[in-house]
């Protein structure tokens, strides 16, 4: 069964210093991978490449949440990203879940709560929403344990 919480903060660009965030981050006592790190420096599947399969505890996905924002945080730091489409977030789940050992643990953040799913072999443990009031748009935090070691 899925566990599902809401709480509200103020939004933040910076997502993991929203405080119901960084709880959730904090509960886990591990060490994460940061494949976005702020601002946008590097490539993530570069990022995700210095790992071998099955070897991190956790990762944090904290992609741009659209493609429109995806182009504007690469293009403020001089790089040019090859791909904004749709199988972009597609290669990066991919690497992700290639990365994490089994029983590992992956943070999504974003619009929904689609996260790297049962295909990539990771079953949904807990929800949290933080809603921001006004017209910002929820952030929402799916939190996923990998339970098979394959890909399908």
């Amino acid at each position: 069964m899925i566990k599902f919480d809401r709480a509200w903060a103020m939004p933040n660009k910076n997502t993991f210093s929203i405080p119901p965030i960084t709880n959730l981050i904090d509960s886990f006592g591990i060490s994460w991978v940061d494949p976005f790190p702020d601002p946008y420096k590097e490539d993530a599947l570069l990022c995700l490449s210095r790992y071998q399969r099955n070897s991190v505890n956790g990762v944090l996905f904290d992609p741009p949440y659209s493609p429109r924002q995806l182009k504007e945080c690469y293009e403020s730091n001089g790089m040019c990203l090859h791909d904004t489409k749709s199988s972009v977030w597609k290669e990066w789940k991919n690497a992700i879940a290639h990365v994490i050992k089994p029983g590992g643990v992956c943070i999504s953040f974003g619009w929904s709560t689609n996260g790297l799913g049962k295909n990539r072999g990771f079953e949904i443990e807990y929800i949290l929403l933080v809603a921001h009031g006004g017209n910002h748009n929820d952030t929402l935090c799916t939190v996923e344990r990998k339970v098979n070691r394959s890909i399908t």
